[in-house]
């Protein structure tokens, strides 16, 4: 008997999933345009377009698509990110492309910008829809006129170009024996036009950490204090090469700096056009700095003071295409006064589809460190090793992850169920 009904019940919910497909690949849904979402960028809500724009089919890999729709994104001088809309054709649409740009209002909120780029996707979308009545009967285009008072005609802006941001943050966590606190706060000035940029910032962070020993009574405090002023300057030359200026100090006691002073010239090489750069950058950075330090405790080296040179070459790459994204990036220091005193950073992220469905994520970051002259010379104490509260000796740094994802199963998107 128990047998039995385990066979009635497989065999119900077998015939209801049969009915739900049937109903859910009909003729009207095969006769609509496929279109796989490739977006990382923010407000990419796919649940809320696919509720928005229910005219298309919204599928799970890119071989199944019509379209291959990339989103990418860029900050804007006033605040804002700059949506890039690439519309590219496959199958019977392939060598169809369309670019579509999308600038968000610094102010609007997050809603808005979604609903906004919702619009804009769907605009670029109507362009490779299928013609059947079917479908085109049932799409309605409104135009919502601006206010007239809204609209400058000498697009006068009595800012000239100039956003200001202020940043205040405060956080506080406790239990029995242990409590914690948080200040952050900062104010940046930027101008950016498309031959110059300029940029103000001070900011800081004060963090504060006790802990009770329960056996002795005993409280032990953590004191972090960062705080960091800097102007930079840059200067479009071609459509390939920028040269920049900057000056930038700091206090930190992670690093053992009661004052650092950053000051020097920067030139820089894009391998493609800087109006290529929502898709693709390869950027070469070369620096020549003048810097001072003073110390807050004396150093290994017997120094509560000093002023050197060191120049810095940086080559970042950031690449999103159909099959994937790169990210990465290495950087070289080297100081005037002692060359063996030198850093290398490097960092890669990289998102690959290997076929359909199947994707690789790798992350990694390595770090040869040979520039800790800066190290106190009375060494940690237990407390600062395990609080993190300086940096402590070390040749190298490194972090690595790799992730491995895989989607088989219907190749349909289209439906949207948030319950639960």
């Amino acid at each position: 008997m128990k047998n039995t009904v385990i066979v009635i019940v497989l065999l119900t919910i077998t015939i209801a999933n049969k009915g739900i497909g049937q109903d859910a690949i009909s003729d009207s849904t095969l006769q609509k345009t496929f279109v796989f979402l490739d977006c990382n960028a923010r407000n990419c809500d796919f649940d809320h377009f696919r509720r928005e724009i229910p005219w298309v089919n919204w599928v799970r890999d890119r071989k199944d698509g019509d379209i291959h729709l990339l989103i990418t994104q860029q900050r804007t001088g006033g605040g804002g990110i700059q949506y890039t809309l690439d519309y590219i054709g496959l199958k019977s649409l392939e060598g169809e492309e369309k670019t579509f740009l999308y600038t968000s209002d610094p102010n609007d909120t997050d809603t808005e910008v979604r609903n906004k780029l919702s619009n804009m996707i769907a605009l670029g979308l109507l362009q490779f829809v299928d013609p059947d009545p079917s479908i085109t009967s049932n799409l309605q285009i409104t135009y919502n006129a601006p206010d007239s008072k809204s609209i400058l005609p000498d697009e006068f802006d009595p800012w000239n170009l100039w956003v200001y941001r202020v940043r205040m943050r405060g956080s506080m966590e406790g239990e029995s024996f242990q409590s914690a606190y948080d200040l952050e706060g900062s104010v940046i000035a930027d101008r950016v036009a498309e031959d110059y940029k300029i940029s103000f910032g001070i900011g800081g962070e004060y963090s504060s950490e006790e802990f009770e020993d329960t056996d002795t009574g005993e409280k032990i405090t953590n004191v972090q204090e960062y705080y960091a002023a800097g102007i930079e300057s840059v200067w479009s030359l071609t459509p390939k090469w920028s040269f920049g200026a900057f000056a930038e100090a700091n206090k930190s006691t992670f690093w053992n700096r009661d004052l650092a002073i950053f000051i020097g010239p920067a030139l820089e090489y894009n391998i493609y056009p800087y109006s290529e750069s929502t898709r693709r950058v390869i950027i070469f950075r070369y620096t020549v700095e003048l810097a001072y330090f003073d110390y807050e405790l004396i150093t290994v080296q017997g120094q509560a003071e000093e002023t050197t040179g060191r120049h810095k070459l940086r080559v970042r790459a950031s690449i999103q295409q159909p099959w994937g994204e790169i990210f990465a990036s290495v950087e070289g220091i080297q100081y005037f006064n002692d060359p063996s005193a030198h850093r290398i950073n490097s960092f890669l992220r990289l998102e690959y589809r290997i076929f359909r469905g199947f994707d690789i994520d790798i992350f990694t970051r390595y770090s040869r460190i040979k520039d800790q002259f800066f190290l106190p010379a009375e060494g940690l104490t237990p407390e600062e090793i395990l609080l993190r509260r300086r940096q402590r000796e070390t040749d190298f740094r490194f972090d690595v992850g790799v992730g491995l994802s895989y989607r088989f199963g219907s190749k349909f998107a289209n439906v949207v169920n948030p319950r639960f």
